[in-house]
């Protein structure tokens, strides 16, 4: 794989990563073989460089299986948006995606030691939860606790914003706190709703249902609903990881880069959320994804190429402009593990 100025492309290139428009929405896929239309396209869109395939292998592990991701999405979709309607037996669907989201990252040993590069895109409840599957399993496998807790708390992440389908306010990509104060009242009761809905169901564990009615509780009572200070470590687990997922995506927050996410949850460690938590999750979390255009404390202009595994905040880059602004002829690849006195100054939008 390499990193390609889309004025150097040529028609037959294949992608060897999607391509993602401004709104976070995948405009050309991954294995794409371009034409001279898709081209002028990108051309138009103003993105300036692209992933082509090359010779070289590439490294990187799925944390999910592409296709356990789409399905898994279709289920949570399907029982989420027909809850009224489902029986049991359909209910427990959910608990076997969540099932195989597990198995599918505990198959791979070297998923649980890679940097997780988490995907910038539009608000989605269903992707939201998936996601929020993904890394609140990875925290608890990296804090050690037994596979049926780890399925518990899969099960509430996949199932933990039900509550969200029965409100009638716009909460997409919007700070809830600036929500009027009747408008604030009925977001903050989506925990209950969502607990409500499942109390009854008997396929679902009791920790489960503790979990997605306490999912937004912070460790100084500052959380809703019930502004409790007594949480249990799974439920913490789902807080910070759907707090951090909330703010990528946009759900009752406004949609922070991945990097501002990261600073947000640093200066709250210890405070509104349990540090060891955030420190577990900051471990394998890239900082900066691949793709993501930065400067560096050289004064160049650079784009992040791969993930250095257990460095999240130091990354191989690809310079593209020098210091003078002028784009760089010659490849220039720096690996920030090797050459210690650069650093990434910002990320340029």
């Amino acid at each position: 794989m390499k990193l390609c100025p889309i004025n150097k492309i040529k028609e037959n290139d294949i992608l060897a990563r999607d391509v993602m428009a401004d709104n976070y929405n995948v405009f050309l896929y991954k294995n794409t073989i371009l034409n001279k239309k898709y081209i002028e396209k990108l051309k138009k869109l103003d993105i300036p460089y692209v992933y082509i395939q090359d010779n070289i292998p590439e490294e990187e592990i799925a944390v999910l299986k592409k296709e356990i991701e789409i399905k898994s999405k279709f289920i949570v979709k399907e029982i989420i948006q027909k809850k009224t309607y489902n029986t049991g037996n359909e209910l427990i669907e959910l608990s076997n995606a969540a099932d195989e989201i597990i198995t599918n990252i505990l198959e791979e040993d070297e998923v649980v030691e890679n940097i997780y590069e988490i995907k910038e895109r539009s608000a989605d409840i269903y992707t939201h939860s998936i996601s929020i599957c993904v890394l609140s399993t990875l925290v608890a496998l990296h804090l050690g606790l037994e596979k049926e807790r780890v399925h518990d708390i899969g099960v509430a992440c996949l199932l933990h914003d039900l509550g969200l389908k029965y409100l009638l306010i716009d909460y997409e990509d919007q700070d809830i706190d600036l929500l009027n104060q009747k408008e604030l009242i009925e977001y903050k009761k989506h925990p209950v709703y969502g607990y409500t809905a499942l109390k009854n169901e008997n396929w679902i564990s009791k920790k489960s249902k503790e979990m997605i009615l306490c999912h937004h509780e912070r460790i100084d009572g500052s959380g809703y609903p019930l502004h409790a200070t007594d949480i249990s470590i799974d439920t913490k687990i789902i807080n910070v990881c759907d707090t951090f997922d909330e703010y990528i995506c946009g759900i009752g927050r406004r949609k922070m880069k991945i990097h501002e996410a990261v600073e947000y949850m640093k200066v709250n460690a210890g405070i509104i959320y349990d540090k060891k938590i955030i420190d577990t999750l900051l471990k394998f979390t890239a900082v900066y994804p691949s793709g993501t255009k930065v400067k560096t404390s050289e004064g160049e202009t650079a784009v992040v190429l791969k993930q250095n595994k257990n460095f999240p905040e130091r990354p191989i880059i690809q310079v593209i402009k020098g210091k003078d602004g002028r784009e760089l002829e010659e490849e220039k690849i720096i690996d920030l593990i090797k050459v210690n006195h650069i650093m990434i100054d910002q990320v340029i939008e």
